[in-house]
C-alpha cells in the first residue's frame, strides 16, 4: 500500500468515526502547531552561537598566545573565534564595558574594575596567575620606596602593569607629579631603554609584555629582578594580590637564573564574559581553559586552574554550575554543533506541545457539546408535548395533535447525521420519543 493510499483510508475511518468537521478542525489546529513549531525554530536563537570574539592582549604576550590556543580548540567544536588585539587586561576591561564594541570574552586582571560599572559582565573564574616583574639596574634594591626620584617605565596606558604600578608605588608614597618620573613607553622600546640605562627600572607583566622580551631582561646579568621582601604585606592591603615564589634556577638550572629565590606579587588573571554569553560557549571556553591553564608551572600546581573565585566581578550562575557538575547533559551528550539543534527543536517544541496537547483534547469537547446542543432543542420540544399532554388529559383531539406533531419531530430527527462516535446521543433522542408516544398512546380512550 503506498503513503498516500494509507493516509487516505486513514483519514476515511476518522472521517467516519469523528465526522469530518472533527477531524477536519483538529488537523487544522495541528498543521497550525507544526507552522508555528517550524517558523519558532527558523527565527528562534536558542541554539549557542558558532562566533565568538575574544579581547586578547599585545602581539606576542601570553594573553595573545593563550586566545590563539581558545581558538584553536574552540574550532575543534565548529566555534569561529576571532581574536581582537588590545593593550592588555585593561584595555580588555574597557572593550567589555563599552556596548558598542563587538567583544565577548576578555582577560581581565583582577583589582582592575575599580569603580566601574561592571554589573552587566560576570567572570567564568580564574585562569593564572600574573606576576608583576620589576626589572632595575644598578645596586640591589630592597623596598620598592628606594625607587624613589628615578626613572620608572611602568606600562602603557590601558595595560595592567600600569594600573598595578600605581597601586603599588601609591603604597609607598611615589605618585605621578612627584620627583620621580613615571614613563609610559611601548614594550620593546622599554626594554632597549632599559638596557642602555636610559631609565631604571621597567615594571611588566605577561599580559602586555612579549615573552621574548622578559626572556632577554632575565638572562641579562646586568638587569636584576627585584624581590618583594614585603610581599606578604602587599598581599593583606590589596586583597586581590597573591604572593607567588620563582624558585632559585628555575629558569636556568645551568646557569643559576634567578641566582636566589625571588618573591613576586600577582593578581590573578580572570575569563571575564558579557551577561548574554550562550551557556553552551561558556561551557567550551571552561573546557579549553582546563586544557590551556590545567597543567603544572612555574607558579601553580597541576588542576589549579581554572579556579571558582569571587572578585569585583560577580561569578556567572552557568560557570557554577560547570565547577559543580560540569558540562550541561546536552552538551556533555551529543556533539556540539548537534546539541545546538537539539537544544533549540526542545525550546520550541516543548512550549508548543504544552499548547496543543490540551488544544487538541479540548476540540473534541467543544465538538460534541456543539452536537449535543443541537440535538437538546429536540428535548424542549418533547418536554412541551408531555406538558401539553397532561394539561389535557382526557382530550382525544388535542392527543391526535400531539401525535401528530411527534411524528414530525420523529421524521425531522431521523434525518439527522452524526459521527459514529456520537450515536449515542442521537439513539438516546429517538428512544425518549418512543417514550412520549407510548405515554401519548396510553391516554387514548379505549387503550390499556
Amino acid at each position: 500500500m503506498s503513503l498516500n493510499a494509507f493516509f487516505a483510508r486513514l483519514g476515511n475511518r476518522l472521517t467516519a468515526l469523528f465526522g469530518r468537521g472533527l477531524v477536519l478542525t483538529m488537523s487544522i489546529v495541528l498543521l497550525l502547531g507544526i507552522a508555528i513549531a517550524v517558523l519558532s525554530l527558523l527565527l528562534s536563537n536558542v541554539a549557542a552561537p558558532t562566533t565568538l570574539t575574544i579581547a586578547s592582549g599585545p602581539p606576542g604576550s601570553s594573553f595573545q598566545r593563550n586566545a590563539e590556543r581558545y581558538r584553536q580548540l574552540l574550532a575543534r567544536e565548529g566555534v569561529t573565534v576571532k581574536v581582537l588585539p588590545s593593550a592588555g587586561a585593561q584595555d580588555n576591561l574597557r572593550l567589555l564595558l563599552d556596548a558598542r564594541q563587538k567583544v565577548d570574552v576578555g582577560f581581565v586582571l583582577t583589582g582592575e574594575s575599580g569603580n566601574a560599572d561592571t554589573s552587566r559582565l560576570m567572570s567564568l573564574g580564574s585562569i593564572s596567575y600574573q606576576p608583576l616583574l620589576v626589572f632595575y639596574r644598578g645596586a640591589p634594591r630592597a623596598l620598592l620606596s628606594d625607587f624613589k626620584g628615578q626613572r620608572l617605565d611602568i606600562g602603557e596606558e590601558g595595560s595592567g602593569t600600569r594600573t598595578l604600578a600605581l597601586a603599588l608605588l601609591k603604597l609607598n608614597g611615589i605618585a605621578p607629579g612627584g620627583d620621580t618620573t613615571l614613563l609610559s613607553s611601548l614594550h620593546g622600546d622599554a626594554v632597549k631603554a632599559l638596557l642602555a640605562g636610559r631609565i631604571d627600572a621597567l615594571f611588566v607583566m605577561g599580559d602586555s609584555t612579549s615573552t621574548d622580551h622578559l626572556r632577554e631582561l632575565l638572562h641579562n646579568p646586568d638587569i636584576h629582578l627585584f624581590s618583594f621582601a614585603q610581599a606578604d604585606g602587599y598581599a593583606r592591603r590589596l586583597s586581590y594580590l597573591n604572593k607567588l615564589e620563582m624558585p632559585r634556577g628555575v629558569l636556568d638550572f645551568g646557569k643559576d637564573i634567578p641566582a636566589e629565590t625571588i618573591n613576586l606579587v600577582a593578581p590573578a588573571v580572570e575569563l571575564v564574559a558579557r551577561d548574554g554569553l550562550h551557556p553552551a560557549l561558556s561551557d567550551l571556553l571552561l573546557d579549553a581553559a582546563r586544557e590551556v591553564h590545567g597543567k603544572a608551572g612555574i607558579f601553580k600546581k597541576a588542576g589549579e586552574f581554572p579556579a571558582l573565585a569571587s572578585h569585583e566581578i560577580h561569578t556567572s550562575p552557568d560557570a557554577q554550575r560547570y565547577y559543580a557538575s560540569g558540562k550541561s547533559f546536552l552538551y556533555r551528550t551529543f556533539p556540539f554543533w548537534l546539541a545546538g539543534l537539539v537544544a533549540r527543536g526542545l525550546a520550541v517544541i516543548l512550549p508548543l506541545a504544552l499548547l496543543l496537547i490540551p488544544a487538541l483534547r479540548v476540540v473534541p469537547v467543544l465538538y460534541r457539546w456543539r452536537i449535543q446542543s443541537g440535538i437538546n432543542r429536540w428535548y424542549r420540544v418533547l418536554f412541551d408535548i408531555e406538558r401539553e399532554a397532561v394539561s389535557h388529559r382526557g382530550e382525544p383531539a388535542k392527543c391526535q395533535e400531539l401525535l401528530h406533531r411527534l411524528a414530525h419531530i420523529d421524521a425531522a430527527v431521523s434525518r439527522i447525521v452524526v459521527p459514529a462516535a456520537f450515536g449515542d446521543l442521537l439513539y438516546d433522542l429517538r428512544g425518549h420519543i418512543d417514550f412520549v408516544r407510548t405515554r401519548l398512546l396510553a391516554e387514548q380512550p379505549g387503550t390499556e
